[in-house]
């Protein structure tokens, strides 16, 4: 027999001990209500109506007053009304005749009023004298009291009925009360009888089961359960015991070969030349490799179930008694990425889609080292999340040869301008003193020559440019600004292309926006450019708006184009990354470089949200003027967006 079948069978018994003595109860009930009914129904109208008689009758004789008081009118309207009153009393007692003997008094009432009648109208009839009050005593007032006499009668008799009858379900009730209390406790007794046997069946296998836990605790493996039965218990046992003979066999393994490949997981790991960190879901750090725990300046075994911000936190290692460890940039940042990984704020798609290059420590030695981390969640195969594992790449060279790039850009550039100035001079002299004499194909050629000119003449200066603001050579001068007046120059130096385009420019900038802090030569220059890139996509609309967010003013620059891929648009902030399409227009792929680079100069963001075939929107924000310097590292930062540090 199943367990489930056991407790349903006990469970059983009690429901239906627990039927019974509720029908029961509902037999003693409806015997109550039938008592209770009968007080009610049956007496209550008959007395209800001898009280009505009895009050008729004595307004009656009150009007036979009045008229031996000589106020005719008035006596014998009150007794007609009076008398028609008691004739309803009447006929409703007569409707509800219910006991013996109840039907004589009815019929003497009738009697005797008829009688009462006859003797008012004779007294109506005769004159009013004192002869007439001798009429009265003597032979009106003897059948009105003989009336009044028969309704108490009536009266009385059903209530003594009433009486009776109240007895008889107070006697109910007690015998109600009497087999309610017996059949209940005779109940409750054969419930906990039958509670207890199936108690000690379930529980005599569960407290052998117990002993056995304790037993298996304590290191020994050699069990014996005896159960009896057959149903979960005895399945739980049999399972019990074969778990403890799979433990006994998994002790007896060799678990040094276990601890010999734990020690040999650890060993690669401490070989890394990247720093790896894992910390759990509270941020405390379970395994940090030595090249990690160098970089933080601290050993892996105090690293090891601190928080991680003791760690990374350059200002809290410092103390008095040792010496201050080398500045490192960038550890909040690195703290925040954790907790977005950790909560996943930051999901697969936009960790792939952000700039690497956002994503760096900087030790502020002598010479300074960079590192690149990474962060990757630690899950469940349902998805939950245990921790983060943090991948700290070493760039240093590759921040080297980038910085080497970018001198070799900037001093080709340089030494590339005077010959290109040269040979623009040179190639225009040619076109306006030597055109009439060359041919219609030489001075095809010629003209091509100058627009190739032209396209490396603006390359090289967006090269130069580019290299002066990385290097920090080109100084910003940020001065409280008004947004609507950044908004209006840009208007104004584009006014012409955009007619050209034929577009609809539709500026949304608020004259009561906060100030910017911005130098308006540099951020004019942004605006202007990312309206001429958006000029050579858009189809018919370009909306440019600002608006307040936070500490910060938000530009959106919004077109109908044709929109970026995804793919790209993690990408086209870098140099020479061109999104080529069908209106593609060419140029030097520096344009929205340059923008990041400014933005970033000014403590600011800029990225990109795109839907391919629904346009593609450019934003970006500037620092109001009370917003503090480190304000714009502590930004939340979307899909493909270019993060200034």
């Amino acid at each position: 027999m199943k367990l489930k079948a056991k407790i349903l069978a006990g469970h059983s018994v009690s429901l239906v001990f627990v039927v019974l003595v509720g029908l029961w109860g509902i037999v003693n009930l409806w015997r109550l209500g039938q008592a209770s009914d009968a007080i009610l129904t049956e007496n209550y109208r008959s007395i209800r109506a001898a009280e009505g008689m009895l009050d008729s009758l004595e307004r009656q004789d009150s009007a036979t007053l009045l008229l031996l008081l000589e106020d005719e009118q008035t006596g014998v309207r009150l007794f007609q009304d009076n008398e028609i009153e008691f004739l309803q009393w009447l006929g409703r007692a007569k409707d509800n005749v219910t006991i013996n003997g109840e039907a004589e008094v009815l019929t003497e009432i009738e009697t005797n009023y008829r009688d009462y009648l006859l003797q008012v109208d004779q007294l109506r009839q005769g004159d009013i004298d004192t002869a007439a009050f001798e009429v009265y005593q003597g032979e009106v007032e003897p059948e009105f009291q003989a009336v009044r006499q028969a309704a108490v009668e009536l009266r009385d008799l059903n209530q003594q009925r009433m009486e009776e009858a109240s007895d008889t379900a107070q006697t109910a009730s007690q015998r109600a009360i009497a087999s309610m209390v017996g059949a209940g406790g005779s109940a409750a007794v054969l419930g906990l009888v039958l509670s207890f046997i199936l108690s000690k069946a379930l529980t005599r296998p569960l407290e052998q089961m117990a002993q056995a836990t304790e037993q298996l605790a304590k290191g020994d493996y050699d069990l014996q359960l005896i159960v009896n039965s057959r149903d979960e218990l005895g399945q739980l046992a049999q399972g019990f015991m074969v778990m403890s003979r799979k433990l006994k066999s998994f002790h007896e393994l060799n678990v040094g070969r276990i601890v010999a490949a734990k020690h040999r997981s650890e060993a690669i790991i401490d070989s890394l030349t990247d720093g790896l960190m894992l910390v759990d879901s509270e941020y405390r750090i379970l395994s940090i490799n030595p090249m990690a725990a160098r970089l933080f300046d601290t050993t892996p075994g105090t690293a090891i179930g601190r928080h991680c911000v003791e760690i990374i936190n350059a200002d809290y290692q410092h103390h008095p008694s040792r010496p201050a460890r080398s500045p490192l940039v960038g550890y909040r940042e690195l703290y925040e990425h954790i907790q977005a990984t950790a909560t996943g704020t930051v999901t697969e798609e936009n960790r792939q889609s952000e700039p690497d290059s956002d994503n760096l420590l900087t030790l502020a030695a002598d010479p300074p080292q960079y590192y690149r981390y990474t962060t990757t969640p630690v899950k469940t195969e349902q998805g939950q999340r245990l921790g983060v594992v943090v991948l700290l790449q070493d760039i240093t060279t590759l921040k080297k040869l980038d910085q080497l790039k970018s001198q070799f850009v900037a001093t080709a550039s340089h030494e590339l301008r005077t010959p290109l100035t040269g040979m623009a001079m040179s190639i225009n002299l040619l076109m306006e003193s030597a055109q009439q004499k060359l041919s219609a194909n030489e001075q095809e050629l010629l003209s091509v020559a100058q627009e190739d000119i032209d396209r490396l003449q603006r390359l090289v200066n967006d090269l130069l440019d580019l290299a002066k603001i990385e290097s920090g050579r080109i100084e910003m001068e940020p001065v409280p600004t008004q947004p609507i007046k950044l908004a209006e120059k840009m208007a104004s130096l584009m006014k012409v292309q955009v007619q050209e385009a034929a577009i609809d420019l539709r500026l949304s900038v608020p004259s009561d926006l906060p100030l910017v802090l911005a130098d308006p030569g540099k951020i004019t220059w942004v605006l202007t450019n990312l309206l001429a890139n958006a000029l050579r996509y858009a189809k018919t609309t370009i909306a440019i708006a600002a608006e307040p967010s936070g500490e910060f003013v938000e530009w959106s620059i919004v077109d109908d184009g044709p929109g970026i891929d995804k793919v790209h648009q993690a990408k086209i902030f870098d140099k020479f990354v061109q999104v080529e399409t069908e209106q593609d227009a060419g140029g030097s792929g520096l344009g929205l470089a340059i923008c990041k680079e400014v933005v970033r100069a000014h403590s600011g963001t800029i990225w990109v949200e795109s839907t391919p075939g629904q346009g593609c929107t450019f934003r970006f924000t500037l620092p109001t003027q009370s917003v503090p310097d480190s304000v714009a590292t502590s930004v939340s930062l979307p899909t493909g967006i270019a993060h200034a540090e």
